[in-house]
């Protein structure tokens, strides 16, 4: 079967660890160029020089999504390489990697608030606003925000997570109605409980495992059970689908 995503051009953020690769690798075997934008450089050069071992086509862009001069210099890098740009994945977020605090909402710093913002939702703002150009001289490309299930159900301890989370709804929404006209379709997938750390100590895997027991199918979410929402999206699967969000948790939250 042919591959889905031939000749296409994906710049994932936060691809250098956890999620964000995974995506990066499921994008590259259906035949993307892959531009791995991470501000961890050592990571994504990591990721970059893997992948083109294995014989795909990607590069690595260090990239602070919270500056918008080098979200733009991450454009102008794909372009440089590749010629285009198809398929943005906003998957760069303090949670994991880049850790945040779990308290309860009036013991959250102020300036940890404003990063989070920051990073997670003006980040995914910067980022769509360095590749529209280019997707509108192409009359095509792919948007795909990453958004949470705590969006949709709420989660206590991590009030500015869930806040920036919820803010990628509508900035979906919203974008999507402004782009349609481009030909730019712009999709969310909310991800559940996912085991993205690299090292999980004994707390992480008790953490994710009851998690586990909440949803409908009882196992551990894994950043490969999301691989296939991104490609959906990405691909000409949905090019009759915008402004929609995808939730896979394996059922906790239902809607």
């Amino acid at each position: 079967m042919p591959l889905r995503l031939e000749g296409r051009v994906a710049i994932v953020t936060g691809g250098g660890h956890g999620i964000g690769k995974a995506y990066a690798r499921g994008l590259a075997n259906e035949g993307a160029k892959i531009v791995i934008a991470e501000i961890d450089a050592a990571a994504a050069k990591a990721v970059a020089d893997a992948m083109t071992k294995e014989g795909f086509a990607a590069i690595a862009v260090p990239t602070n999504v919270a500056d918008g001069a080098s979200v733009e210099q991450m454009a102008r890098h794909a372009i440089e390489a590749f010629g285009r740009i198809d398929i943005l994945v906003n998957n760069a977020a303090i949670f994991a990697t880049v850790p945040m605090s779990r308290a309860p909402f009036d013991e959250i710093d102020p300036e940890e608030w404003d990063r989070m913002m920051a990073v997670n939702l003006r980040g995914a703002w910067l980022a769509v606003r360095a590749v529209v150009p280019q997707m509108r001289k192409q009359r095509y490309g792919k948007i795909i925000n990453i958004s949470s299930g705590t969006a949709l159900k709420g989660s206590s301890s991590r009030i500015h997570y869930v806040t920036s989370k919820a803010g990628i709804l509508g900035f979906t929404r919203t974008l999507a109605m402004e782009v349609g006209k481009d030909g730019i379709r712009v999709n969310c997938v909310a991800p559940g409980s996912t085991l993205s750390e690299e090292n999980p100590d004994e707390g992480i895997l008790k953490f994710r495992n009851a998690a586990a027991g909440e949803r409908a199918l009882q196992r551990v979410e894994t950043p490969e059970d999301l691989v296939g929402a991104i490609l959906f999206f990405a691909s000409a699967d949905s090019d009759f689908v915008t402004g929609q969000t995808l939730v896979v948790d394996g059922g906790s939250c239902l809607h």
